[in-house]
């Protein structure tokens, strides 16, 4: 019985060890002031702007070619 309660102290010894390096680590955050995140903010909104923009018009000109391809190439390699 001796060594089943000393596997469950050395647990909850291992468990309090473990929040108490969990504390120590969570206190050397640092978090970004307001300023920083709202310009990661804009930055990351500014990014997806511009690649819905280029991925927009890839797909657009990609349509209209294949389009093209599909419709258009057989009736002028027919003259």
């Amino acid at each position: 019985m001796e060594a089943s309660s000393n596997r469950v102290s050395g647990w909850v010894q291992d468990f309090r060890q473990y929040l108490l390096d969990v504390r120590t680590e969570f206190d050397k955050i640092t978090w970004p002031t307001q300023k920083e995140y709202v310009g990661g903010t804009v930055g990351v909104l500014v990014i997806v702007v511009l690649m819905t923009i280029i991925l927009g018009s890839v797909d657009a000109l990609l349509s209209l070619g294949f389009e093209w391809l599909i419709d258009g190439l057989p009736k002028w390699l027919q003259g």
